[in-house]
């Protein structure tokens, strides 16, 4: 692969090589402020130190320090302490949020053998923090409810509800059954949920070797894959409803907060859900009969895959202690100046799972280089027009605790401040990656072609791009070919940037290097200074490159003239995702057609065992046609409208038109805002984004146009018309205040 790679690097063809860096102009810098600005970048550049970022991970992931431990108060006090040192203004804020932790866990095959798994994870004599179990949560599930089940069961593949359907045409039920589902192919809060959707009384979710075991290479501590008793942890709350405290949606979770009952809290799972390892996994697998499972569905274990319904019979017993435990947020600060009512604010993770040195401490060592630098430069006297916020969260692990809680209880002032929120959580070996607003698509695409890649010497935006080229699609290589930016990949959820997007409507990016360092340790105890400094960003090389870019990011929309926001992009990309969903209408038609006839032709099976009866499916209502005239119309709008600001935007950069940039950009950190809708997504309103969302049967990933989508999706043809307008409508807000803009940039009113 880096063979191939080096061959695109130094490709002669025109596409693949990048402008060099001082051919870029800067995005919302006057020509005046061009060569300070380059200056500043250089002098920060030099500053991140891979050995600082080695020492500081050592420290922060020596212990566990999950929610509620005594070294996770312990990381952020020293956190904290790191800040002020750097000449930050800093202070913790606590939030009091519900965070169960396992009392009973069992597991066993009572039938047709008997099998008891072990739920435990080995401590190994090469990783000398993996022996910590006194200060290691066990594996377990948060936010599964308590329970005591047993019943036949059944193997669900990822458990997603494409594979219920296979399931329904195979004869096989789920109802009263415990389901067996590998991680993978949705988030993990889904599988539960789905199941439960359909009848079943328990879940357990294990790690397959074919994704992340002994199929990708050696394991831990050999290699770096997932060795036969390693366990992912993890959330299970339904987060696609809402993220936080389960007990306080919409607010703060302050020690005066209204709370919710946990009976009355919607997040929490309606069945018990264990995580396994695949070594207690195969016993249970290798017990099951009934048909052979799908080929896709196989996976790597030395065993024929079969679907059940029995004869194996499995035990499931899940019970916490259902207390409420102490967030820890370090929140710092450097003061703005001309334009310090504004905030740029960025952020990372500081609790883990258990010891956590990838995830999140590869990130979060990052973080504070970029502080250290950054409060270097402010010593030395630089200041930045716009405060800056840096942010080092508490219990993200569970739910993204820290940032909704910290967010929902400072929502106005977000609103009325936050200009971006700049999110990392991890880092490793490779590429970078960029999600988020497509509003700043250009200017992050500028930002990495000024930092190097450590390895090639080349921009980190060129190795993106080769990267692209070398793994994409034919539709991405043309694409790469005909457009001046890489695109980014639009949020869902999954990390801390979900408050700030989804419920505020702040302009947001999540960025992190990786895609060269596979390994199988997410969640468990292997996730620890010996792995990572084994086999992932050994010499920290990386992480000083997330440092650069994380901090010349910050620095640029701290520092800009104008906020380098632009809208043909964002307008280019709306255009594809209407695009799709009008073809998503006609292949959803096609589906539910191709459905209603296997059903008149007798196609679907029925269980042959009276106990565990299969529902005679049902046919559905033929899709009809949609109108996207007014998505089609608002489309158009902001299409014009991303046209004239553009032109507007050039003009007044090359002009040094400083009179009217600070109006503007005081309407521009509302462009995000416009995209929102105070409604909400339908059944979860704390989703205001009318074009990022996490789907609801998805968890992280992300389900663009949400509301028209997923009623195409799940077939309710009744919303569907009604999603259109009002995300039409969303788009038509955005046209109308860039087109203000516009006109104030020309010189009008």
């Amino acid at each position: 692969m880096r063979t191939l790679l080096s061959s695109l690097l130094i490709s002669a063809t025109g596409f693949v090589l990048a402008p060099s860096p001082a051919d870029v102009p800067l995005r919302g810098f006057f020509p005046q402020s061009v060569q300070a600005q380059r200056d500043l970048e250089a002098r920060f550049k030099t500053m991140p130190d891979p050995a600082r970022m080695r020492e500081a991970m050592r420290r922060l992931s020596a212990h566990p320090h999950h929610v509620g431990s005594p070294y996770d108060r312990d990381n952020a006090e020293w956190i904290l302490n790191q800040f002020k040192s750097y000449g930050w203004d800093a202070h913790i804020e606590n939030f009091d949020v519900l965070f169960p932790t396992p009392v009973e866990r069992v597991v066993e095959l009572v039938a047709p053998t008997t099998f008891k798994a072990s739920l435990q994870e080995t401590a190994l004599p090469e990783d000398p923090t993996s022996n910590q179990q006194s200060e290691q949560l066990p594996s377990y599930n948060a936010y599964s409810i308590d329970g005591d089940v047993t019943g036949p069961l059944v193997f669900v593949n990822y458990g997603v509800p494409a594979d219920y359907e296979e399931l329904e045409q195979r004869g096989v039920s789920v109802k009263g059954a415990i389901v067996i589902a590998k991680y993978g192919g949705s988030w993990r809060g889904i599988k539960p949920k789905v199941a439960a959707e359909h009848g079943a009384i328990g879940c357990l979710i294990y790690s397959d070797p074919g994704d992340d075991g002994y199929a990708g290479g050696d394991v831990f501590p050999k290699g770096p894959m997932r060795p036969p008793q390693g366990v992912q942890r993890g959330s299970v709350a339904d987060m696609p409803v809402y993220p936080g405290d389960p007990l306080t949606p919409g607010v703060g979770a302050t020690k005066d907060a209204k709370r919710l009952t946990v009976a009355q809290a919607t997040t929490i799972t309606k069945i018990p859900v264990l995580p396994i390892s695949y070594g207690d996994a195969r016993p249970l697998l290798a017990a099951l009969g009934g048909p052979a499972a799908p080929s896709a569905w196989r996976g790597g274990l030395p065993i024929t895959y079969r679907l059940g319904a029995g004869p194996a019979r499995v035990h499931l017993r899940v019970k916490s202690d259902w207390g409420m435990k102490t967030l820890y947020d370090v929140i710092a600060r450097l003061a703005g100046t001309a334009e310090a009512d504004q905030w740029i604010i960025r952020g990372n993770h500081h609790d883990a799972w258990v010891n956590g040195a990838e995830d999140p401490i590869s990130g979060l060592v990052a973080e504070l280089e970029e502080a250290r630098a950054l409060g270097a430069l402010y010593k030395q006297g630089w200041r930045p027009k716009r405060t800056i916020i840096y942010a080092a969260w508490d219990g993200e692990e569970p739910g993204l605790l820290g940032s909704t809680e910290w967010a929902e209880t400072h929502a106005d002032e977000l609103k009325a401040h936050a200009v971006a929120y700049v999110n990392s959580d991890g880092n490793g070996r490779g590429f970078l990656g960029v999600s988020g607003s497509h509003t700043l698509e250009k200017f992050i695409n500028g930002v990495a072609m000024d930092v190097e890649d450590p390895e090639t010497g080349v921009s980190a935006w060129k190795r993106m791009q080769a990267s692209q080229l070398l793994n994409g699609s034919t539709d991405v290589r043309k694409d790469i070919r005909d457009r001046e930016d890489l695109r980014i990949s639009a949020l869902g959820s999954g990390s801390d940037y979900s408050s700030f997007i989804d419920h505020l409507g702040v302009a947001s990016l999540d960025i992190g290097y990786g895609g060269e360092d596979q390994g199988g340790i997410y969640h468990s105890i292997y996730d620890d200074f010996y792995w990572f400094t084994h086999f992932s960003d050994t010499s920290f090389v990386y992480g000083r490159a997330l440092a650069q870019t994380g901090g010349i990011t910050v620095l640029r929309l701290a520092n800009a003239d104008l906020l380098p926001f632009a809208f043909t992009n964002l307008a280019e990309t709306i255009q594809t995702y209407v695009k799709d969903l009008q073809s998503l209408r006609d292949r959803r038609a096609e589906q539910i057609s191709e459905r209603n006839k296997q059903i008149d032709d007798g196609v679907f099976k029925l269980a042959s065992d009276p106990r565990d009866p299969v529902t005679a499916p049902q046919r559905q209502q033929a899709a009809p046609q949609l109108n996207f005239a007014p998505l089609l119309n608002a489309h158009d709008s902001l299409n014009h409208a991303a046209s004239r600001y553009d032109k507007a935007y050039s003009r007044a950069v090359s002009e040094g038109r400083t009179a009217v940039a600070k109006g503007v950009n005081d309407r521009l950190i509302q462009a995000e805002r416009a995209l929102t809708s105070p409604d909400g997504l339908k059944n979860r309103p704390w989703y205001v984004h009318m074009l990022y969302a996490p789907g609801f049967y998805t968890g992280y990933g992300v389900k663009t146009i949400p509301g028209v989508r997923e009623a195409i999706e799940q077939g309710q043809w009744q919303d569907a018309d009604r999603e259109i307008a009002r995300a039409a409508a969303a788009i038509d807000r955005e046209a109308t205040l860039i087109s203000g803009l516009a006109t104030t940039l020309s010189g009008g009113t």
